[in-house]
Order: C-alpha cells, then structure tokens, then sequence
C-alpha cells in the first residue's frame, strides 16, 4: 500500500481536508472518527469530528436548552461531539449560505464555521438557516508539529472532504464510505499500521 502522505500532501496545509483514522488508534476518543479539519497552519490545527453523534441530543432539544426560540419543526438532527477539547463549547460547521461579519470563519470554498448565537439563532430561523449545517461540542486540536507527526506516524489517512461526509446523518458508516472515496476497504488496513 501507497503511503498515506503523498508527495503532494507533504509540507502542506490541510485546511478544508477530513482526517480518517486509521485501524488500533491508540486513542479510543477517536477510534473510526473522521474529523473534518477547520484550521492549519504552522502553529496548529483544529478539526471537528464529523460522525460521532451525543446520542439522544437533538439540535433542536439543544437549542431549547440554550433559550434559543426555534421558529422551524423540530430538526431531527443530532448534535455531535466534535473532540475532546471543550466539550462545553459549540461550534457549529455551515454553509456560507449564512455568513456572520464578526464570527464566521470561512474555511473551504462554500464552507464556514461560526461558534457565537448568532448562527444558532439562525438555525432556529426558516429565513435564515444555512442549507447545511452541523452542530458539534467540543473539537480536536494539535500543537506545532503534532498533526504532522502523526500523519508520519500513519495515524490518519487524508481524504477531500464532500457534503454527504460532512452533512449527511449515516454518521454510522461515515469511516467506511471515507475510506471507500479513498479506494480502501477498511477489512484490508492493517491495525498495525505505522507500528513496524
């Protein structure tokens, strides 16, 4: 098998790529996670994981929580556990179909992350919710160097991101169909990968 960095991918940033992890990942927080990566740059990189719903959490039940006054049918969606990292912080991944001045991050062509009400409130609002849009506690995150480390290390594989990862509500099978747009079934990966 191909290394998992290509050429290509080496010295570059992977902002608006998905991080798919690889089989015996030593950390259970992110065994089959696919983490959708919203900065980095030399100094870090922060990531929301993509398929890993709070089972039982809508974002409607969430919204009702925070006060927010919904004006749509309840969503069904769940609200996901984005990483490890301030779990009571929300962070919600959009279309740039809404767009805040002061606190959307665009990240990729068509993509956006805000983490104030405002979006929340636009969730909750038939005129201005975005089309597609994931609601996640907490989120991933790497030091300098860190990423790139366990990139060398094969710990993740690196895989384009499209809507039906990113959006769609099969977080079940999101790992697999992630490792299916990279042509890799995941009954040939090895869970000793990177561990020779």
């Amino acid at each position: 098998m191909a290394s998992v960095i290509d050429d290509e991918d080496e010295g570059e940033f992977l902002t608006g790529r998905l991080l798919v992890a690889m089989p015996g990942i030593e950390d259970p927080r992110f065994e089959r996670a696919v983490l959708y990566l919203c900065a980095h740059d030399e100094e870090q990189a922060m990531g929301l994981a993509v398929n890993r719903p709070v089972e039982g959490l809508t974002v409607y039940e969430l919204l009702e929580r925070l006060g927010v006054t919904s004006d749509i049918q309840a969503p069904s969606d769940l609200v996901l556990l984005g990483g490890p990292i301030e779990r009571e912080r929300g962070f919600v991944l959009h279309t740039d179909d809404f767009h805040s001045p002061d606190s959307s991050l665009p990240i990729a062509e068509g993509l956006s992350l805000t983490a104030t009400r405002d979006v929340l409130d636009a969730m909750a609002s038939p005129m201005r919710r975005p089309r597609k849009a994931i609601l996640a506690l907490g989120y991933a995150g790497w030091g300098p160097g860190q990423l790139e480390q366990e990139l060398r290390d094969n710990i993740w594989l690196i895989c384009d991101a499209d809507e039906g990862l990113l959006f769609d509500e099969d977080h079940e099978h999101k790992w697999t169909r992630a490792l299916a747009k990279l042509g890799i079934s995941a009954d040939h990966l090895s869970a000793q990968a990177g561990r020779a």
